[in-house]
């Protein structure tokens, strides 16, 4: 039984997964994710029992872990190895169990409006306990004062938050009350970014301060004007946030690029780019730059030899010219290059090798006269 979700984007995007609040469902995205989902393959999910989610796959006692496990089931079923992952309260924290808990999953964190720590178990033990006696129309009836600042309301997740189903609110809200990472802060190591709502009653700026101070690296940001649901409120204050922190990849994709392949040739890519063809560009850069590249496995050298026996075997000799030079920039001797295509021509074959260092020998000769 898996979460309920709504995907946006293309699916060769790098994943990003986004968490809700409790009460909520993913309609509190809907401002921000189709924006995000320009950059990346937006995966948006409903808490058990909220939105479209059975409410069966949790059920008294539950823990963060339990929330946590579900998101991974989910993201498992998408083929979503590794994700960047941003979460709204209750979806922050089941945002900072995964980074501790299963940091080769995700990629960069987003936790808004969030806490390590959710102010002590009794009182939402309490809450539990009257929902599951009385349900939810009490509660629901105060949300607008939980959720927003003064005057400013969604009626679609005040809906959302009537419409949950109880028993599943009720354990969520034991999750919370168990739920208390600030002794392990330090140990998470994801790139992290703390949202704060400068009005938030229920997460004030002070909860995100202190997982800041204590996550290395982690950066803040504090939105005025925002209370506790910051991404329905100030929605534009919340993607600019989150496209600062989640286009990381990218910056530093277009860095190796410039570095391996030269300014030059980056230049007149990008000069050549339309609007048909920026996606490419933008692909390429995050993620065979900006993921492959930077991958410390292999050095770049090797990622050289690789590339140019894989340019070899399919006849993309143009691209084997750009090739030689950044083999050139990565290290590798005019003698090493040509012992890789000569390995070529066992395996590839002849034909394929001998247009290759045809090709090779052209540009060696054009950077020797260049250099001379």
């Amino acid at each position: 039984m898996t979460l309920n979700y709504r995907a946006e984007g293309s699916a060769t995007a790098p994943p990003l997964l986004l968490g809700p609040s409790l009460g909520t469902s993913y309609a509190l995205w809907d401002k921000v994710a189709p924006e995000l989902s320009i950059g990346h393959r937006v995966i948006r999910w409903d808490l058990p029992g909220h939105g479209g989610s059975p409410a069966g796959p949790i059920g008294p006692g539950a823990t963060i872990g339990d929330l946590a496990d579900l998101v991974l089931r989910l993201a498992d079923s998408l083929g979503a190895e590794r994700f960047a992952y941003a979460g709204v309260s209750l979806g922050g924290a089941v945002g900072l169990h995964l980074a501790l808990h299963h940091p080769e999953r995700v990629s960069s964190l987003a936790v808004i409006c969030s806490s390590a720590h959710f102010n002590g178990a009794r009182p939402w033990e309490e809450r539990a306990e009257r929902v599951r006696r009385e349900g939810m129309a009490w509660l629901a009836e105060t949300a607008d004062a939980r959720w927003f600042t003064p005057g400013f309301t969604v009626p679609e997740l005040v809906q959302d938050h009537r419409d949950a189903d109880p028993e599943a609110y009720a354990a969520c809200c034991d999750a919370l009350a168990a739920f208390d990472l600030r002794d392990r802060l330090a140990e998470i190591s994801v790139p992290t970014l703390l949202v704060a709502g400068r009005a938030d009653p229920a997460t004030p700026p002070a909860h995100l301060r202190e997982i800041a101070d204590a996550v290395p690296g982690a950066a803040l940001v504090e939105i005025p004007g925002a209370s506790h649901l910051a991404p329905a409120e100030r929605p534009e204050a919340v993607l600019t946030a989150l496209r600062a922190h989640f286009g990381a990849g990218a910056r530093r994709g277009m860095e190796v690029r410039r570095q391996v392949l030269g300014d030059a040739h980056v230049d007149r890519a990008q000069a050549r780019q339309t609007p048909f063809t920026a996606r490419f560009q933008d692909f390429i850069s995050r993620y065979a730059w900006g993921e492959i590249w930077t991958d410390p496995t292999l050095t770049r050298r090797e990622r050289s030899m690789i590339t140019l026996t894989a340019l070899v075997a399919h006849g993309h000799y143009e691209e084997l010219a750009m090739h030689v030079r950044a083999a050139r920039r990565n290290g590798l001797t005019p003698e090493e290059i040509g012992a890789v295509l000569l390995q070529t021509a066992v395996y590839c074959g002849v034909p394929a090798a001998n247009s290759a260092f045809a090709t090779a020998q052209r540009v060696l000769a054009e950077e020797e006269g260049a250099g001379s």
